[in-house]
């Protein structure tokens, strides 16, 4: 499972799961960190990445238009890179089953 981490996520993220979401990229990487929602959106999509977002925007966009890209939207205020490293490991499971099966999102406290 690849994630592509948003502008308002870290980017550190992407070495500090690489164990278990291998191959996933932050949009700074590859120059979409200052790309509107809708060119992210895309590129996730031809990709076959899962958009993990802080922002309701993309789990508005992936309620109404369905997926793929799944979206997983991390709902805490703020908190800590180490913090949102914790929410998606504890939820690994969920994710997985989030690629699998029909849902288009995934909400995460």
């Amino acid at each position: 499972m690849k994630l592509l981490f948003d502008q308002n996520l870290s980017p550190s993220l992407v070495e500090l799961l690489s164990d278990i979401y291998p191959e996933s990229v932050h949009v700074q990487s590859i120059g979409l960190d200052r790309a509107d929602d809708r060119a992210v959106w895309d590129f996730a999509r031809l990709q076959n990445l899962v958009i993990v977002t802080k922002d309701a925007d993309f789990l508005e966009t992936s309620l109404i238009a369905g997926g793929p890209p799944k979206v997983v939207w991390i709902r805490r205020g703020n908190c800590s890179t180490i913090d949102v490293e914790a929410i998606l490991r504890r939820h690994f499971d969920e994710a997985i089953q989030l690629m699998q099966g029909n849902e288009v999102a995934l909400v995460l406290y």
